[in-house]
């Protein structure tokens, strides 16, 4: 009724037949004696030319205007000026009717599809996110989620795996973040929880024998929002496997990676198998736990160097170090740009550096410090002539915190980063807990994951050198995936919990379904979870991941589109017993 071809298909081969288009006004030239509007929907844009000499639709044209929308009956015909940059560029329509079918106002509150749309407040954009996802760009990111969604489930089935749904409305579990709360009811003072994940439901799934599960989950985090996280909610490919080991979910994540990335870019991508880095190997190369391998630079531990100092800033601290190959050549004002940026975003006290010339003399920063001992030392580290050292001095966590914001940023402002290549590999070897800020042992990545070393470790070693089956998938600095080889021993997640403060009784409240269902026969199981919205972040190139959202929150975790959250009425609240603290 509406159409019989779409704005990106029509050829030189449809010259003289007669069709009927609709879609998006895009642009509208008018040059007296003809006009041209530039016809878009999803598929392209088409070309329909207006003579001044059809009155009715010289009537119709008044009401019309950038992005209003029409359809167009008429003619194909060869276009004397063609445009090669677009598949319809050797045709155009001579329009013979148009109708209005969707009318827009004079005045939009951006401009939709021109390199201006960018330009506009992210939060005015986010308002009319429906105007927004018009956006060439846009849309069509959002479209290539939607393909990587099919990948991911044709490549899922290919290795196996059944897609199976888990519960939203589940129970409050301690997983990391605040949990989203829903009230009962029917249950007066009790609440539901959104999942943070499916974890419990997936290992129950795998007690009740199902082999491989997977589903693209929705996951629900009440966190602030950061550039690579959606606030609130963001997708996840989960799965699990029976009778897995850690290499086995490795592998998969393997060939998953790259079977999606290869179909979805044309850059570089690892070839299989992945570097594995264990935890504390990447926190002492990279001072981070997500590294970016694109960048050449590495942190080096030169603690034992400087044991003997005269520089009081280095005394009694651990001393880590960047060496900058041939980053000799750069001025002052670059060095002391870096030593801002350690202070201001890295809260670093400040930032050393020396530099090596061609006849092996150590000029600039600290360099009276740097005595031939020393020198002599770090030359053992790698430094060579023309090469610049930057030194990171403080207690032993925080230097390695700064040495990998420090890393970031040069890899950035010396444009050490590799190009169009994306480079996987897998953080392994987890410690299995951490103390929190308060000084007490908590679970340092996942409560449900496998100690190395099983029961015996847990009873025999000290909590904080015990090591977990638990990884990361990481690429191009972002973690893509996490996962574990999961507990699956009612004894041994007992004595894990009881190590973090829980009690036995709390473990049977809290996960009250694993530790009963653990009584009746549990396969060895593992699994893991890439992320949806990291994966096409990447694979689009985009910088925020609320572009690859079609409607996503802001950066105050609001939508400013519908309006969420949004206060309701007393009777609302009555009917699920809450009542709203009165702040005064």
């Amino acid at each position: 009724m509406y159409r019989d071809h779409n704005c990106g298909e029509l050829t030189i081969k449809n010259v003289g037949e007669n069709v009927t288009l609709a879609g998006w006004v895009q642009r509208i030239r008018n040059l007296g004696s003809m006009k041209f509007i530039d016809l878009r929907d999803e598929f392209g844009i088409t070309q329909i030319v207006i003579s001044s000499e059809n009155t009715e639709i010289e009537n119709v044209l008044k009401e019309v205007v950038t992005e209003s929308v029409i359809q167009v009956v008429g003619k194909v015909v060869e276009r004397s000026n063609k445009n090669n940059k677009i598949p319809t560029g050797e045709i155009e329509i001579d329009a013979e009717k148009i109708t209005v079918l969707g009318k827009c106002k004079n005045i939009l509150p951006f401009e939709v599809n021109s390199d201006k749309a960018g330009d506009a407040r992210e939060d005015l954009r986010l308002e009319y996110r429906f105007l927004d996802l018009r956006n060439d760009k846009l849309h069509q990111t959002i479209l290539l989620r939607s393909d990587v969604i099919k990948t991911l489930r044709d490549k899922m089935y290919e290795l196996g795996f059944k897609e199976i749904q888990t519960p939203i409305l589940a129970n409050s579990s301690p997983e990391g973040a605040r949990d989203y709360l829903v009230p009962s009811r029917l249950h007066p003072g009790e609440f539901y929880a959104l999942p943070q994940a499916p974890q419990q439901f997936k290992q129950l799934l795998m007690v009740s024998g199902f082999n491989k599960y997977y589903q693209i989950a929705p996951c629900f985090r009440d966190e602030d929002p950061r550039a690579d996280r959606a606030p609130g909610e963001f997708y996840q490919l989960d799965f699990e496997m029976s009778f897995a080991e850690q290499e086995d979910v490795l592998s998969t994540m393997e060939d998953i990676f790259t079977t999606v990335f290869k179909k979805h870019t044309n850059w570089d991508v690892t070839k299989p198998p992945f570097v594995r880095i264990p935890y504390r190997e990447a926190m002492e190369k990279y001072g981070i736990d997500k590294p970016d391998l694109r960048n050449p630079l590495i942190i080096q531990d030169a603690t034992e160097l400087f044991k003997n100092t005269e520089f009081n800033a280095f005394k009694g601290k651990t001393i880590k170090i960047i060496i900058v190959p041939n980053g000799g050549a750069q001025g002052r004002k670059f060095f002391d740009n870096m030593n801002e940026f350690a202070i201001e975003e890295a809260k670093a006290k400040g930032l050393a550096w020396v530099k090596i010339d061609e006849n092996n003399n150590v000029n600039g920063g600290i360099a009276k410090f740097i005595t031939p001992d020393i020198l002599e030392g770090l030359k053992k580290l790698g430094a060579k002539q023309n090469d610049s050292i930057f030194f990171i001095a403080d207690e032993f966590k925080t230097a390695q915190k700064i040495a990998g914001l420090v890393r970031i940023e040069l890899g950035n402002r010396l444009d050490l980063i590799e190009k169009n290549v994306y480079k996987f590999c897998f953080i392994v070897d987890f410690p299995m807990y951490e103390l929190s800020d308060e000084g007490k042992i908590d679970f340092n990545h996942n409560p449900f994951s496998m100690p190395q070393g099983g029961l015996e470790a847990l009873n025999n070693q000290d909590p904080l050198e015990i090591l977990a089956y638990q990884y990361d998938a990481v690429c191009n600095g972002y973690e893509v995936a996490s996962g574990a080889v999961r507990n699956h021993n009612p004894e041994l997640m007992v004595k894990a919990f009881e190590i973090a403060g829980y009690t036995e009784d709390d473990v049977k409240t809290k996960f009250g379904a694993l530790y009963n269902a653990f009584q009746y026969g549990t396969p060895p199981h593992a699994g893991a979870a890439p992320g949806l919205d990291r994966m096409v972040m990447l694979i689009a190139d985009s910088k925020n991941i609320r572009e690859v959202i079609a409607f996503p929150k802001n950066k105050k975790a609001r939508d400013a589109m519908m309006g969420a959250p949004s206060k309701v009425t007393k009777q609302q609240l009555d009917d699920v017993h809450i009542q709203i603290k009165d702040e005064k």
